[in-house]
Parts: structure tokens; sequence; C-alpha cells
């Protein structure tokens, strides 16, 4: 249906749903969601719109998943529409995040929350999404008691996330209902208390999300420390790493990330060079 309508993007496909994002002119986006809002199996999906200049991807891919998002409990694994926490609007939200005995938790990766996050958030060291249980049962005691806010970029991590503390025997969790990309577009709240921009997986890599005078960018360059939210991939391909980068470094550095990186790269070049004499 996607390549019929000329749309591109990533769908993520299992049995407790359906996640993805797709790109396209604006008819062919109206018809995906028509189509879909008419399929008993989609009925009352959640669509958020945003507008861009072009595709947004470079490919469709369509892809099935044991999970929408890896939590990784394998036989304890649940369905978020059995169990999730309490939805709360953006105007909810920003109400509650100044409550006492409240703790605001980022369910995304640490490159995400690098771009931008909610002021006063706390983010799990963890370097994947199916690591939070360890973290939340090592943490249990600073937790316990406590108002739980959870969010991620769209809402869909939380869907699972605040459903597994329910399950842990936590009282008051809370999700951001629609995620940072909702909170941004509501009128009411502007996306005050969100720093810097949130991370999109595809061409665009951060959306401004505050749309208030508190707006900032809260990233570096990691070459000469200056503010930049300029997300680059370093110049050395067996790298590739995601770091920030002003354009003045980046051609000073050739968008190495570091400068190990650099020499790597040139050592790489010689030794292709001196096969090829």
């Amino acid at each position: 249906m996607c390549e019929r309508l000329g749309l591109r993007g990533r769908i993520l496909i299992a049995a407790e749903g359906i996640n993805g994002t797709v790109s396209g002119p604006c008819a062919a986006t109206e018809d995906y969601m028509r189509i879909l809002g008419d399929d008993a199996r989609t009925q009352g999906m959640e669509f958020k719109v945003d507008e861009a200049e072009g595709h947004a991807f470079p490919r469709m891919n369509v892809r099935l998943r044991e999970e929408v998002v890896t939590l990784g409990l394998a036989e304890e694994d649940f369905s978020p529409a059995e169990l999730t926490g309490e939805h709360l609007s953006p105007v909810q939200w920003r109400e509650m995040m100044d409550q006492k005995d409240v703790v605001m938790i980022d369910a995304r990766n640490d490159y995400e929350w690098e771009l931008g996050h909610f002021e006063g958030a706390l983010l799990p060291p963890v370097q994947n999404f199916r690591e939070l249980p360890e973290w939340v049962e090592l943490h249990r005691d600073e937790l316990e008691g406590k108002k739980i806010l959870t969010y991620c970029t769209g809402g869909i991590r939380c869907e699972k996330f605040s459903g597994f503390l329910l399950r842990e025997g936590f009282k008051d969790v809370f999700q951001l209902d629609g995620g940072i990309v909702s909170y941004g577009k509501d009128p009411a709240v502007r996306g005050e208390k969100f720093a810097g921009k949130c991370y999109v997986f595809d061409e665009r890599i951060g959306v401004e999300v505050n749309r208030t005078e508190g707006a900032m960018v809260v990233s570096h360059c990691v070459h000469c420390g200056e503010p930049c939210d300029r997300y680059v991939n370093c110049g050395w391909s067996s790298c590739n790493g995601q770091h920030f980068c002003c354009e003045l470094c980046e051609q000073e550095v050739m968008r190495y990330c570091s400068r190990a990186c650099g020499e790597a790269a040139l050592v790489s070049l010689a030794a292709e060079a001196n096969e090829s004499d």
C-alpha cells in the first residue's frame, strides 16, 4: 500500500500494535491515514502530522517484530493494551511536572537526550531500552512512594515502560500522551520547559519543541564547546559516529568526531593508496 501511494518511511508491526513514520505528498499521506482509519484492525490509530519540504526517508521499510519496542521480558511479556500508565495531556503533564514527590524519567537513549530533554528529568544510564527493567530494580528504593512520570518521543516506549512499572508494584505511574512531539504542538503549553530539540529517526534529525521565549540549545560542539545542535556523522566511515559539530569546526576537522578518527582515516587512505600502487 505504501509503495502504491509513493510513501517512504519505517513501520514496525507486532502482535501488540503498529508504530511507524512515513513521508510523502499531502494527498498520499491523507490517503494513508484514511485507509488505516477505515480498516477495522487499525481504527482509532493516532497520527501526528509534521510538515516537511520533502521526503524525510530515503526508502520504505516494513518490518515484523516480536515487540514494537523491545523491553526483552521474554515469557513475562505483556501487552500495553492490557496494562499501561495513566495518560496525561500536555497541560496535565506541565502541571504535574512541578509537584512534589515527582520523578520524571526519560525512556529514550542518551544521544536523544543530549539533543533535548525536559528540565529536571532523569535519564537512566543504560545503553538501550531493554536494560530499563534492571535499572528499575537497582533503584527501586529511590522510586518507591513517588509519582513517576515517563516520557519519550511519541509515547510508544512509555506504553510499555509505564506498564512494566505498574506490574512491578509502583502505584502512581503516568505517561505523556503522544510524547514530546504532541507536547510541542499543544498551543496551551507551547513546549514549555523542554530544553533543546526532539530527536527524530529520519533525515530531519531534530525538530523544534519549545516555542516560548525559554527555548535554548543544550548541546555543544565536541570540538570548540560552543552551543550547537547540529548532529553529523563522523567523516571516517569505519566510525560514522553521530556527534555535535558546528559548521566552522566541520570544515576545520573534516567532520571527524575526534583526532583519533582523523588519524585513523589518514592511515586507512595511505594503506589503500599503497595497495593500488
